[in-house]
């Protein structure tokens, strides 16, 4: 393991993983205690169409997946608040455009597109200093964020009715905080890759939650998970030449087995 440690990718994988664990830990808290992974995943799937677009037009493919994400997560966020649509209808509608988008732009793409499967499945050992400078100031902006205004989000989180009653911008938070969970999936993709953003913003948060129910609390304790198993996940990869978008995956899987487990154990002991 200490040998690894030398070589320069491996040490920007593990700073990205670090920023990674971060950024999921804040929002992915948010997704879970909301009940939006669906809509993450809507999310997810659309920014396919920004990476499309920027392979197609010569636009770095994470900056057009980026603006083309955030306009998905306003899309559907407005969308879903109209009485003639329901939510699922339009995440199924944007997750569908969005993959539709990526793939004419990625096949009518000039030459051969080498970054494609990267973007799809993840490979963090390839991950630039850019995406982890793009990684670094999410987590600043998000912890700032969150610092700030901690209050309104868990009210919005548990009871946007309550929070509207408290007269609290419940609106403008959600918009923002669609923004955020768009820009963290995007800045997520060269790790885990489309097919598996999801599994970043919610594993860890649901293995948080088998030991605790405090907002703070689970943000800690995931962003801790999150990062154990992005470490597993390199050693997995790097070991056994497999991406490390799955391994980094299955790792996550795999704690949160062993949690539920020991957890099942515990309130079996209590009982007895």
């Amino acid at each position: 393991m200490m040998d690894l440690l030398q070589y320069t990718f491996f040490q920007h994988a593990l700073l990205g993983s670090l920023f990674a664990s971060i950024a999921c830990g804040i929002i992915g808290t948010y997704i879970v205690t909301r009940r939006l992974v669906f809509i993450s995943g809507g999310i997810t799937h659309a920014s396919f169409g920004g990476i499309g677009i920027g392979l197609y037009t010569g636009i770095p493919p994470v900056l057009a997946a980026a603006i083309f994400s955030v306009l998905s997560a306003f899309g559907v966020e407005w969308l879903s608040k109209r009485s003639d649509m329901r939510e699922d209808s339009a995440i199924a509608v944007f997750w569908t455009f969005g993959m539709a988008i990526g793939i004419i732009f990625s096949f009518l793409a000039p030459g051969f597109t080498p970054d494609l499967s990267s973007f799809l499945f993840g490979n963090i050992l390839t991950i630039t200093q850019g995406d982890i400078l793009l990684l670094g100031i999410l987590s600043c902006v998000l912890t700032l964020f969150f610092a700030l205004f901690l209050r309104p989000i868990v009210a919005i989180a548990f009871d946007p009715e309550f929070a509207r009653s408290q007269r609290m911008p419940v609106t403008c938070f959600e918009y923002i905080l669609m923004m955020f969970i768009a820009l963290t999936i995007v800045s997520c993709l060269r790790m885990v890759g489309i097919v598996l953003a999801i599994s970043l913003l919610t594993l860890p948060q649901m293995t948080a939650n088998l030991f605790t129910y405090r907002f703070k609390h689970i943000i800690w304790l995931s962003i801790g998970i999150g990062y154990i198993s992005c470490l597993g996940g390199l050693i997995l990869s790097y070991h056994y030449q497999i991406p490390s978008g799955a391994s980094i995956i299955f790792v996550s899987i795999l704690f949160y087995a062993l949690a539920k487990l020991s957890r099942m154990r515990y309130k079996l002991r209590k009982n007895h």
